[in-house]
């Protein structure tokens, strides 16, 4: 800022007395700002007059509708977070920068005028006068869905979410627009070009170069205050190592003269307990009913110093694979492999281990590794939204394909109060302890889930849950009931 800052008024502008002129911070100031900005935030042309201008307004003006995103910023973290302090010297600057040169640029030819600012300062001002109502907003409605998790891939809410955020950003642009156009005696031409200036550093601070300035404390593994951080040293890398090659090792071998069902749990999200509960609940039912005990490995992503078991990465399920692949009959046993974590519309499976980085899985990788491997009788269960989307890619003429929702919807309960996924609890854990068929059992499951999910008020309607099965896997799973029963 400059002095001329200082009592500056163009015609429309009131010029402040000497007692105003003197003072840095004149009273009622900041609230004549701020009002004539809600006008024009709503797209009202503001009324200058009486508005005073001082170094100390204008830093105030501009610093807080920062301080409010801030503000917002640490309430959309539910939990314990930290402030990061290098982000302040880069907080705000080359926004200031760009707008000044903006309004210095539409106002360079202005003449004297009572419904417009004269010079560039009176309307820098006035575009953060505005921003303080943009910013409470916004935040108010968007914070609540940020802190449930509506803005994460698969979410119910994630449409919804969207949808506001695209609004908000729009009325924004809107906003500043008519302000600039009525406050400017720029040619239409310049006022477009400014405008593409403005929303091409929104979009770059958006989606290129964001800045943070609060972060969620990582969770420590234990629930007990006392409990250390999860680290990722070597020591963990190798311990993991070390039960991986345990668990395999530890994997009986096909019995000859009957069908096997070998078992594989995939849990990558090391953010939510759910899928490891679900985990430990799909590989109990495929151990007590489908005889795969001692054939049955879970990989589950958790943030342990000690781990018990081997972590969700893509490479140890291509490992875990290829062992079972040596122990089995690759064309009479069944390999049966439940994935569950959230899910993209892209059919990616998200992976979390923070600190560690670990790749989404794909319907694509996967089959590779079955194809790889000639494990020809499989069974594909996948608990995540979207998750309809696994169906092609991996539909064949020995293979079964069970999915918790359709290519175009979300499923439900996944989120961190959840017990279990309306899909592992009705299919899991209730359904194929009464059947041993999955067509049966997943019809009935279909049936649940949807009361369930209607009662919950579930917000993008019914997740709609699928099944592709080939005549091949049909009349193997058809002799393996009737061997399950025999027993």
């Amino acid at each position: 800022m400059n002095d001329k800052v200082a009592g500056q008024a163009a015609p429309g502008l009131e010029a402040a007395s000497a007692a105003s002129a003197a003072a840095a911070l004149p009273r009622g100031a900041l609230g004549a700002w701020w009002a004539q900005g809600t006008r024009s935030a709503f797209f009202q042309p503001p009324r200058w007059q009486g508005l005073v201008l001082t170094p100390a307004v204008l830093a105030l003006l501009w610093l807080l509708p920062m301080a409010v995103s801030m503000g917002f910023e640490r309430l959309g973290i539910d939990g314990p977070a930290s402030f990061y302090w290098p982000t302040l010297l880069a907080s705000g600057w080359l926004s200031l920068v760009v707008w000044w040169l903006v309004c210095a640029w539409l106002t360079q030819d202005q003449a004297a005028d009572a419904a417009a600012p004269l010079g560039p300062l009176p309307l820098l001002a006035m575009v953060y006068a505005q921003a303080l109502l943009l910013q409470l907003v916004l935040g108010l409605a968007l914070v609540p869905l940020v802190r449930s998790g509506g803005f994460a891939e698969g979410h119910e809410l994630l449409s919804l979410s969207r949808l506001l955020w695209l609004a908000g950003l729009l009325w924004i642009f809107a906003a500043q627009g008519v302000l600039l156009w009525r406050a400017s005696a720029a040619p239409r031409a310049k006022w477009v070009k400014a405008m593409a200036l403005v929303i091409a550093l929104s979009l770059l601070q958006q989606f290129y170069m964001p800045l943070r300035h609060w972060y969620p404390d990582r969770p420590e593994f234990s629930a007990s205050e006392k409990a250390p951080a999860f680290r990722l040293t070597q020591e963990v890398i190798e311990a993991q190592d070390q039960v991986l090659q345990r668990d395999l090792a530890a994997l009986a071998p096909a019995h000859g003269g009957r069908i096997n069902v070998f078992a594989l749990t995939y849990a990558p999200d090391a953010e939510e307990d759910v899928f490891m509960r679900e985990s430990a609940l799909v590989a109990d039912v495929m151990q007590q009913r489908f005889g795969a005990t001692g054939r049955t490995l879970q990989l589950v992503s958790r943030r342990d110093p000690a781990p018990s078991m081997a972590w969700a990465t893509p490479l140890n399920l291509q490992r875990a694979i290829q062992r079972m692949a040596v122990l089995m009959d690759r064309e009479q046993d069944v390999l049966f492999i439940h994935l569950t974590s959230h899910g993209a519309r892209n059919g990616k499976l998200a992976s979390s281990l923070w600190p560690l980085e670990v790749e989404g899985l794909t319907p694509q990788q996967l089959k590779a590794w079955l194809d790889q491997a000639g494990i020809r009788q499989r069974i594909i269960s996948v608990s995540a939204c979207y998750s309809g989307s696994w169906i092609e890619p991996l539909a064949a003429e020995h293979t079964l394909v069970m999915t918790s929702s359709d290519a175009e919807h979300t499923s439900y309960g996944c989120g961190r109060h959840s017990e279990l996924t309306y899909f592992g609890r009705a299919l899991y854990g209730e359904q194929l302890r009464q059947t041993l068929s999955f067509e049966q059992a997943h019809a009935a499951a279909r049936t649940v889930i949807d009361q369930r999910e209607k009662e919950a008020k579930k917000s993008d309607g019914y997740s709609n849950p699928q099944i592709a099965m080939g005549s091949g896997i049909r009349g193997t799973l058809a002799r393996l009931t009737a061997q399950l029963a025999g027993r």
